[in-house]
Parts: C-alpha cells; structure tokens; sequence
C-alpha cells in the first residue's frame, strides 16, 4: 500500500513547521492542503527543505474542504490511504507507526481512528460532552459504537470512501466520512493516540462554539431521518451480500 500523511492546515503557521519536522523520520509522503491561510503558511511551504506535495488555495474553505480536496489529490497521484493530522501541535507524529503496523493485520480495508483519552485534564467539559453526543448519535446512525468519533487522527483507504460529493465543508465533515462509510459496510478499528491540549491561553482554535453546534446539530438531524428511511436499509443489504 501507499500511504500518504495529509495534513489539512487555515493559519497554524506557528505549529505547522514542527508537524512537518516530526513526521519526517517516518515518511516522505506528506502532503500539506492550505486552507486559504492568510499567515506565513504558504512562504513556510514553499522554502521547507523536504519534499511536500502542496495543495493551496486562497479562500479559507473549511475543513471538510481541505479534506475532500486531499483525498481527491492523494488519488490521483496513486495513494491507496491517507492518514490525516491536525497541524495545530495536539498529535503526536510519533504515533504514525501504530497506524501503519495496524493496517499491516488487514484482512480488509478499514478505517482506523486514533482512539484519545477522554478525560484528559486540559480537556474542556464542553468538548467531552460534545464527543460524548457524537459517540451517541453516530452509534444511533449506523449501530456501531466507536470510542472517539471526533478525533481527527485517522487512516482512510482512500478507494473505500463514499459521497464525497456531500461531504459538507467544517468540522462536521469528519462525523459525515464515518457514517457514510458504515452505511456502505466499511468496517472500522481504533489504536491508541496520545493528544497535547495546550493551556487554554496557548490554544489556537477556528472552531466557531454557537454557528458551528448548529451546523453540527443541524447535521445530526438530517442523518437521523437519513438513517430511518435510507441508511439502516443500506447497512442491512450490504450485509446480505456479505452472507
């Protein structure tokens, strides 16, 4: 397999070059999608020493954007998987290797989600809630039951991902990329991850609390009545197929 590390990155310039400078004992194939950042990101970029593979446009997209924008690139140029970072600092690119030996036992293709410790003490109690109810609506989504839904750290087998062409452009993204696939019987596995939650005056966020829950909640809704009426009955037939 050929496993590309996609960092999608909107302004972590500060970070992003020590991401870049801990993946590079364990892989050249990085690819950085710059999410019409308006810092230093683009210069870091074009002069860092390695070799990248750069995807840049100039209007912040979200995301979900940069994302999709990824995978579609990692493609093309002959990728069978993506294992996707934050470029904020908070995964360790030390862990990378606990993706790779896990995708080394697969019988099929899965998606593999870097597991966080929930109570984690710089952890806010809003965020564990918010994992907390993902976890709940995505089990309700596809009858499945993952431990952290909202963890970002992933490999994706770039050839088993579904309606990207729906894929909405924040953060909800990353919950819509795991229902869709489980609708479509793509199974899942998690390996433990360590996370850096820098103190709460360090912490460089685009996360929006008030516009993005309601997009996130709004997001939930739709999937509820998609998932009565249209995702369950998917799930059911791919498994007959399977018997």
């Amino acid at each position: 397999m050929r496993i590309l590390v996609l960092i999608p990155t909107y302004n972590n310039a500060k970070t992003l070059q020590t991401v870049l400078d801990r993946l590079q004992p364990f892989t050249s194939d990085i690819m950085v999608v710059n999410d019409g950042s308006t810092d230093h990101t683009q210069q870091l970029l074009d002069s860092y020493p390695h070799p990248l593979h750069v995807v840049s446009y100039p209007e912040n997209r979200g995301k979900g954007h940069a994302l999709v924008t990824g995978f579609r690139e990692a493609k093309r140029l002959g990728y069978d998987c993506a294992i996707t970072i934050d470029s904020d600092g908070q995964h360790y690119p030390e862990d990378l290797p606990l993706f790779l030996e896990k995708a080394k036992e697969w019988v099929r293709p899965v998606i593999i989600i870097g597991r966080r410790e929930l109570e984690h003490e710089n952890k806010t109690r809003g965020a564990i809630f918010a994992t907390r109810l993902a976890n709940f609506w995505f089990a309700f989504q596809t009858w499945q039951y993952l431990p952290d839904t909202q963890s970002g750290y992933r490999l994706y087998p770039l050839h088993h991902l579904h309606w990207l062409n729906l894929i909405t452009s924040r953060y909800e993204a990353e919950l819509e990329l795991l229902v869709f696939a489980a609708w479509h019987g793509v199974p899942f596995d998690t390996v433990p991850i360590r996370v850096y939650y820098p103190p709460k005056e360090e912490r460089v966020s685009h996360f929006r609390p008030l516009w993005d829950f309601i997009r996130i909640f709004a997001l939930n809704t739709i999937l509820f009545f998609v998932s009565i009426f249209f995702g369950w009955w998917l799930m059911i037939w791919k498994r007959s197929k399977e018997k």
